[in-house]
């Protein structure tokens, strides 16, 4: 896969699972605007948005086929590992945003900051230390 074609394809999936992650979030905070209601529409959304984006990434990034509850178990715990990480910089950028504004907006630009930020570093994490049998080869 060419670099161009790579980057293309990540963003495109994190564009998916963020999407999801903030349609989540919504719908969610239609339940209420007070702190409880917040952490659970984050979480929820976070949660929803990784499996996506695991299920994504393991096919169509790094071509590991392997299937099987044992294979996806291990892989998706070494991958929810990973992201605990970037979901941290995911959250402290929508969480800064939302202290600040308090409008669903501007957490909305914060989270999509901080997902943007973090899934670069999540990339890198991922190919190095969750999908190490991965068939990906990136070529100029």
């Amino acid at each position: 896969m060419t670099l161009l074609v790579l980057v293309l394809r990540y963003a495109a999936f994190a564009v998916i699972a963020s999407l999801a992650n903030l349609g989540v979030q919504r719908l969610v905070l239609t339940q209420g605007t007070d702190g409880k209601t917040f952490a659970l529409a984050v979480g929820a959304g976070t949660f929803v948005g990784l499996f996506i984006k695991y299920l994504l990434d393991k096919r169509w990034i790094f071509y590991d086929f392997g299937s099987g509850a044992r294979a996806h178990s291990q892989k998706f715990s070494f991958y929810t590992a990973m992201g605990l990480i970037t979901t941290a910089i995911f959250w402290g950028a929508e969480t800064v945003f939302w202290l600040v504004w308090q409008t669903d907006i501007m957490r909305e630009l914060g989270a999509v900051l901080g997902l943007s930020i973090g899934y670069v570093v999540k990339y890198n994490l991922d190919r190095r230390f969750v999908f190490t049998d991965s068939r990906l080869e990136v070529t100029a």
